[in-house]
């Protein structure tokens, strides 16, 4: 039970009476140095104000605390992680699948296509497909997925060389940074 208790209290953020140091130094709202003191007094400081004693570094010696507005802070925190979420862009992995006696219009479009998806940071999966017994020609293949990779130079650089994955043979290719 005790283990329990101890757990949840330890996810809490550490305010007001949960900050448990002999001596602390304290920041005023405006910023100003208050100096170091005992934390029941810096309490007894931020109540008078209406506000919360809240740590900000307990590495620090002594452990810095400031006095302000906990709700207010903590609101702002998870702001400040919403915008940088929205800012973070994740690379996926798009495929561009063809045949090795493909028609050069054709290959051109799906040069094309992966250099689009470069250009947007994504990862480019380039698949030659067999049917039947086009998988002997698999030397044709490696040449075509070679083509792409020289064509998409600018854009790209190849991740992982051309190879044999049962009736495929794929290749994958990253943006440069």
């Amino acid at each position: 039970m005790a283990v329990i208790e101890k757990k949840r209290t330890r996810d809490l953020p550490q305010i007001n009476e949960r900050i448990r140091f002999p001596k602390i130094r304290v920041i005023d709202t405006d910023g100003a140095q208050l100096g170091i003191m005992v934390p029941q007094e810096a309490l007894q400081l931020a109540e008078e104000k209406d506000l919360d004693l809240v740590l900000l570094s307990d590495k620090a010696d002594p452990p810095v605390c400031r006095i302000m507005d906990y709700g207010k802070y903590k609101f702002e925190q998870e702001k400040k992680a919403r915008e940088a979420r929205k800012k973070q862009h994740t690379a996926d992995v798009k495929e561009v699948k063809m045949r090795y006696k493909i028609e050069e219009h054709d290959y051109n479009v799906r040069v094309k296509q992966a250099e689009r998806f470069l250009k947007d940071g994504d990862k480019v999966k380039a698949t030659v497909m067999f049917r039947g017994r086009e998988i002997q020609h698999s030397d044709l293949a490696e040449h075509l997925l070679k083509r792409m990779a020289t064509d998409l130079e600018p854009f790209g650089e190849v991740q992982q060389a051309p190879k044999k994955e049962g009736r495929n043979m794929m290749m994958l290719i990253s943006p440069k940074k």
